[in-house]
């Protein structure tokens, strides 16, 4: 098959996925599901791309290994923190600005992640038809920076829940571990992350079109929907110490505080 018609299927599956997501909040009226799907249906078309490439096994194999693994790590942790939660208050804004018309747009809003979702695909692609297996040293620093990446990003996590979870941080800013280095440490390895399929497309005919897909997910996260939903509060929805957190701590890269 070639790469023109695979991405076809990507985009395809991506959004046949979200549009099920879409008639599935039509009933429980949570759109959180989305970003859920959205992350599994990433790692769906790295397996589909590596399935259906024509690239050496090798590469091919190691494409699916870490997409797969990191794209369920993230919908695992996404499921079990939407568990029982009210929706979230970005989907909730939007439904109620929507109106009448909340449901229509929902589901452009949802083909447009599934877009989004083939997009950012595009490093997938270029691995998987590069005629040519990443050389070991190649290999092995993409696996090294796959690594940094999901292992930061799941320890921000992992810490961010633990403040959470104890009753004596309610209504205080999370200062601790990574958040202690970062604002939004998750974020910072998330975009790191696809800095690893970059690294490892090195060699391939279209390498350039990996770029595309860090550059992307850094200007979503801290331009369009991850620091500025966040961030962007009424004075009275700040947590106890959120102007002087804001002050010392990078507000991205990893760093030390200010003094």
């Amino acid at each position: 098959m070639s790469a023109l018609a695979a991405f076809g299927v990507g985009l395809a599956t991506a959004a046949i996925l979200l549009t099920l997501v879409w008639v599935i909040q039509l009933f429980t009226r949570n759109a959180g599901l989305v970003d859920v799907v959205w992350s599994a249906a990433v790692g769906v078309i790295a397996a589909e791309y590596a399935l259906l490439g024509d690239a050496p096994a090798a590469a091919r194999i190691l494409l699916a290994a870490l997409a797969l693994t990191w794209a369920l790590r993230l919908a695992g942790y996404l499921a079990k923190r939407m568990r029982g939660a009210p929706e979230d208050s970005r989907y909730a804004a939007a439904r109620e600005a929507w109106g009448a018309k909340a449901d229509l747009y929902m589901l452009g809003f949802f083909l447009f992640q599934a877009v989004a979702a083939s997009i950012l695909s595009i490093p997938f692609l270029v691995i998987a038809y590069m005629p040519e297996a990443p050389s070991l040293a190649v290999a092995l620093t993409a696996i090294a920076v796959w690594f940094v990446s999901v292992v930061g990003e799941g320890m921000a996590d992992a810490q961010l829940h633990r403040f959470k979870q104890n009753p004596e941080n309610r209504g205080k800013v999370c200062a601790q571990g990574l958040w202690r280095y970062s604002r939004h440490p998750n974020y910072f390895f998330e975009s790191l992350h696809w800095i690893t399929y970059v690294v490892l497309a090195i060699g391939a005919p279209y390498w350039w079109a990996t770029l595309a897909s860090p550059v992307i997910m850094a200007w979503l996260l801290l331009r369009v929907s991850g620091i500025p939903t966040i961030e962007n509060k009424k004075a009275s929805e700040k947590r106890e110490g959120h102007d002087e957190y804001v002050r010392r701590t990078s507000a991205f890269i990893p760093w030390p505080p200010k003094q």
